[in-house]
Formats: structure tokens, C-alpha cells, sequence
């Protein structure tokens, strides 16, 4: 099956030593742009296919429903172009790729008007060798992030999409995210993580390929060759963030703690990195939302950050001190507005949740964009040329003085878990 697919869309792109293109026109007219295939609302996605409309009806008319699209693509990273707008109505249009990964927000388009929205994304499936896979959990089969297929989310007031370009790139430097669930791309509303949101910030001269996973512990990460896999793409001049430490700490018995174990799982993750020309990032753990009785945040990962900060010296290797900025954070939003940051919601408020949601840990939208703000400060205080790549339209940030709310604007996917992530 995926090899027909392959074939089919061999017939759509145009095939180079180092790119393979692929372009979409999705405009109204009986006319079609040379090089382009024409989609109509009858293009449902299929493995033999190999492209189409994907997970929610096609839009047809003058629908504002979120919609997706839909390529089969080989591993590696790709130059996307989107043109926003349309030339019979105007539009506000987000746009996000595989599991949630957010690129452009709410573009505005008046009637007529085409924006093009570029970027790089990564896509990957489970296959590390003819012998070997990732192993996945039961949960995560349905996830975008590991399919044969690169997806696309259009969403918004009014989203709306002319033109799409996605071409294979292999020049661009890659930052590898391992982690946790406070740093993967959450699929469903009303989880998020920091992640899923920082690729918005930069523009399409650097990738992000997220490779964490709610649970995981730096050993188990490795364990689970997801390590493994992400090798398999780095290349020399990429980088690879680890936060860890969540979870870790919870491991017990003879050799576990975070001067042994966590430190010699760490050390693989650097020493793997620096052998393939890649640079390591350490970043400590976000903190959890746990005031005490004067309102400050109490310190809930034992000695993990301050081996994180000792590893970091030791090995000469940048520090990103998450576990500081976060504590900064909340304790700014204060006890109470800072559960808004967090997936705190009374029963009700998403379909099927029969129970309120009251998490401490993991956070919704609009907590993940504030968090994915520390990330950056702290790559500019690491002094990390990735800084470089910022979008013109990112200002700063200070996590003391926070987003307010009714500033942030985020609509929801279709889909929605009530099931808390795996990990505290």
C-alpha cells in the first residue's frame, strides 16, 4: 500500500537529487497552475492515493470548520508553503502540522488578498532499521506524529487555503526535543506543551522535530529507541533539548537518583549528540503549580534541576533553567489565575467530560505559549545562534510579566481527551 501511494504521488512531484515537491491548488477556478495538481472537496485522503482531505469533512462552500490535508511523505524534514486567503471572501486562518504543532495563528486575509506562511516542519514514522522500531505505547498508534503521512490542520474564524507547496529540504539545522509530557505534542484539547508551540517563533530556516513523550524518564526515553531514531536524522549542526526529570525522580532502588542513573542517561544523550557534530542543550524541569501558604512555588523535583545545572557545567554544555523561569511565572500569575494556564476546567466544558479536570502538572494552550516564551529567553541567554531564526514579529519576554489571557487567542482542534497524559 505505501509503496503505491509513493508512486502516485510520484506522479505529482517533481523528483531532485536532494528535494521532492509537491503542490496543491485548491482555488475554485476550472483552471489549474502548471506543475499543480487541482483539489476539489471530492480529494479524500487514501493510502493508495497518497494525498487528500484527512480526519474531518472536506470544506465546501463557505464553511468555517477546521479542515486537514494530507501528503504521504518520507522521513525528513520539509519547506511548506501555505498561501493564505481567498480571492471570493476574507479569512483568519491558523495553521498547525501533525500533532498540533503550531506554525502561523489567526493570519488575516481581507477579500482577495493571499498571504504565502512558510515554514519547516519534521515528519517521522516508527522505522529505525529493517530490524528495529520505536516502541511506542498503545496510546500513541493514533498519533500524527508517527504515521507514513505529513498532516496539515487549517483552523480558525475562517480558515482558508489557496496553494500548498511542500518541498523535501535537508539544510536546514534540526533542534531535536526530548522529553516528557510537558514538552510533546499533545494531539487533543485541552492538553498542550511547550514544544508543540515554540515552532511558531522561527521561521523557515530551522526545524523542529519533537521526539518527547508523556511518561518518560531520560533511561526510558533511551530504552524505547527513541534516541535511536532521532540519530538516525541528526546531522552535523543540529541541536537536541533534554528536559527530563519528572519522571525520573520517581525511579527507585540500587543506582537510580539524579547523580547516577539520570546523570549517566543524560551523558549518553550528549555524547550521541557530539559524536554525529550536533550540539546539546540541557533545559531543567518546568515546575509544578505547587504554592505554599505565602504563595510561592515549593520546590517539588528533589535534586534533578540542580544535577541538571551540575551536568551542564561539568560537560561544558548550554543550560536552559526552565525550573527557574517557571517558578518566576507562577508565582507572577499568582495562586489562583495560574490554574488558567494549567488544564483546569469544570465538568462540562469538552464533550464527554463528566468530571472536572483540576491538573497541576500539564498545561492547556495558552500555558504552553508562555512556557515556549521561557524557552527562547533562554536560548538567548545561552547565547544559541538559533536565536537567529526569530520571527521579526517576536518581541521578548519576561516570564515576571506574563501574557495576559484575554490576549491570547487559541481555537480548538475537533478532538478532545479527557484522560490526563501519562506522568506527574
Amino acid at each position: 500500500m505505501k509503496q503505491i501511494a509513493l508512486l502516485a504521488l510520484g506522479l505529482l512531484a517533481t523528483l531532485g537529487v536532494e528535494a521532492q515537491t509537491y503542490k496543491f491548488d485548491f482555488t475554485t477556478g476550472k483552471k489549474t497552475k502548471d506543475g499543480y495538481t487541482k483539489i476539489t472537496p471530492a480529494d479524500r485522503y487514501s493510502e493508495e492515493k497518497g494525498y487528500g482531505y484527512d480526519r474531518q469533512p472536506s470544506p465546501e462552500g463557505k464553511s468555517t470548520a477546521p479542515f486537514f490535508f494530507s501528503v504521504t511523505v518520507p522521513d525528513g524534514n520539509y519547506h511548506v508553503t501555505a498561501v493564505i486567503g481567498n480571492k471570493r471572501a476574507a479569512g483568519e486562518t491558523t495553521v498547525r502540522g501533525e500533532s498540533r504543532r503550531l506554525f502561523f495563528e489567526n493570519v488575516k486575509t481581507r477579500k482577495g488578498e493571499l498571504k504565502p506562511c512558510t515554514f519547516v516542519i519534521n515528519k517521522r514514522n516508527t522505522h529505525i532499521s529493517e530490524k528495529e522500531n520505536v516502541r511506542i505505547k498503545p496510546r500513541e498508534r493514533q498519533k500524527l506524529n508517527w504515521d507514513d503521512k505529513l498532516t496539515l490542520e487549517f483552523n480558525g474564524d475562517a480558515p482558508q487555503l489557496s496553494e500548498l507547496i511542500i518541498e523535501k529540504v535537508n539544510n536546514v539545522p534540526t533542534v531535536f526535543l526530548c522529553g516528557n509530557s510537558t514538552v510533546v505534542d499533545q494531539d487533543n484539547e485541552p492538553w498542550a506543551s511547550w514544544g508543540q508551540m515554540i515552532p511558531r517563533f522561527f521561521n523557515d530556516s530551522i526545524c523542529f522535530a519533537n521526539y518527547a513523550e508523556s511518561g518518560e524518564s531520560a533511561n526510558t526515553f533511551i530504552g524505547a529507541g527513541r534516541l535511536k531514531k532521532a540519530l538516525t536524522q541528526m546531522k552535523p549542526g543540529d541541536y537536541i533539548f533534554m528536559e527530563f526529570g519528572h519522571n525520573d525522580q520517581k525511579q527507585k532502588g540500587p543506582g537510580k537518583g539524579a547523580y547516577y542513573s539520570f546523570m549517566t542517561s543524560l551523558k549518553t544523550f550528549i555524547d550521541e549528540a557530539r559524536a554525529r557534530g550536533a550540539y546539546p542543550v540541557l533545559v531543567t524541569p518546568t515546575q509544578r503549580r505547587s504554592f505554599d501558604e505565602n504563595g510561592k512555588i515549593r520546590d517539588t523535583h528533589a535534586d534533578y534541576p540542580e544535577a541538571m545545572r551540575w551536568l551542564a557545567a561539568k560537560e561544558n554544555v548550554p543550560l536552559i533553567d526552565l525550573n527557574e523561569m517557571t517558578r518566576t511565572l507562577y508565582e507572577a500569575m499568582g495562586v489562583e489565575p495560574s490554574k488558567k494556564a494549567f488544564v483546569h476546567y469544570p465538568a462540562g466544558t469538552y464533550p464527554g467530560q463528566n468530571r472536572v479536570l483540576a491538573d497541576n502538572t500539564h498545561f492547556n494552550p495558552y500555558g504552553a505559549y508562555q512556557i515556549s516564551k521561557c524557552i527562547i529567553e533562554g536560548i538567548k541567554k545561552a547565547g544559541l545562534p538559533i536565536s537567529n531564526y526569530l520571527r521579526s514579529d517576536y518581541s521578548g519576554y519576561n516570564p515576571a510579566h506574563p501574557d495576559a489571557l484575554d490576549c491570547f487567542k487559541w481555537n480548538d482542534s475537533p478532538f478532545t481527551e479527557i484522560e490526563k497524559p501519562d506522568g506527574n
